[in-house]
């Protein structure tokens, strides 16, 4: 994964070694808001309203983080609202691409670009910065409007509602501060722990990643064993953003990421919490298994130059879940 610099490219990996071999991820660079009227978000500026057909969303099937906003899309009915980029699964010198040479790789749909930089760069010729997905894109005023998932997840919410006639909550008034402080300990320690691992450069560092990351499974199981979701009886954002690392852990990041003191099919109320949101509809179509094994594997070549793909074990998603 490259970066932008004053708006030219680099071919250039995370710097680890000013680190001490850790891994640190850098902060979403568009911060702007779509709210039901137009007006300022908890960040940005306004002038981004809710409308059907202004905005289009670029993402990668093998990205967690993107992962999180199709997922979305999908829940609160956005579908015919929000269009869609997915991306090549290979990121290579070139970071993402739009090359369709790949089964569910669609190109770029909006403007027909060859990297997913040139978004960036048509919202900003001067940006710095890494060159991340998903990236929210406003066909109206031709620029980003934000890069950063958690954000975006939570546009989708609620800023479409009264068009969508969908108002599921997904992020209650009355459970925010309890659904911050679960998603506080799973993004440092589950969705941000398992790259810590895998990137990390020094015995260390990933000793430092992957202990808490298996100390948080474990919590989570013990969680799971009294309720439903993570929050009792209710989906929140919560389980959605535990989600995406769950359905990747067995097939990428117990292997690829040395993350592999056990398994989530070892954890039985964590693997039927898994397959139970997995089971809701939608939710299948937007986990695209195929590309990320692929990404993983052969797009870090630091971790597995020779670009071999595993002959991973058969996980049946769709077998009953018990906790209904």
């Amino acid at each position: 994964m490259g970066q932008l610099v004053d708006g030219v490219w680099h071919d250039v990996w995370y710097d680890t070694k000013s680190t001490g071999g850790a891994f640190k991820r850098t902060t979403a660079a568009f911060r702007n808001w779509i709210t039901a009227d137009g007006s300022a978000g908890p960040s940005g500026t306004d002038g981004f309203k809710a409308e059907s057909g202004r905005y289009h969303l670029y993402v990668s099937l093998a990205c967690p983080w993107a992962h999180r906003t199709l997922i979305f899309r999908q829940l609160k009915d956005l579908t015919d609202h929000i269009t869609v980029s997915v991306v090549h699964p290979d990121m290579l010198s070139d970071g993402w691409t739009f090359e369709k040479d790949d089964d569910g790789a669609t190109g770029d749909t909006l403007f027909d670009l060859p990297f997913a930089r040139d978004i960036y760069l048509r919202a900003d010729p001067k940006v710095s910065g890494r060159v991340t997905v998903p990236i929210l894109w406003d066909k109206e005023r031709n620029t980003i409007v934000s890069n950063e998932s958690a954000e975006i997840i939570r546009m989708f919410n609620s800023a479409f509602n009264d068009i969508t006639g969908n108002t599921a909550d997904y992020w209650p008034e009355e459970m925010r501060d309890d659904i911050e402080e679960v998603n506080d300990r799973i993004y440092n320690t589950v969705n941000n722990g398992v790259y810590k691992a895998g990137f990390a450069t020094s015995q260390d560092a990933y000793e430092a990643g992957v202990i808490p990351l298996f100390e948080s499974l474990e919590w989570l199981e013990e969680r799971l064993s009294k309720s439903r979701y993570l929050m009792g009886d209710k989906i929140t954002e919560a389980d959605w953003r535990l989600f995406t690392t769950l359905v990747r852990f067995d097939p990428v990041y117990h292997l690829h990421f040395k993350c592999n003191k056990k398994r989530i099919i070892d954890y039985p109320n964590l693997w039927a919490y898994t397959r139970d949101l997995y089971q809701i509809e939608g939710v299948a179509g937007t986990v695209g298994m195929a590309h990320i094994i692929r990404h993983y594997h052969y797009s870090h070549d630091t971790i597995n130059p020779s670009r071999i793909l595993p002959i991973n074990p058969d996980l049946d998603f769709l077998e009953p879940h018990g906790r209904g």
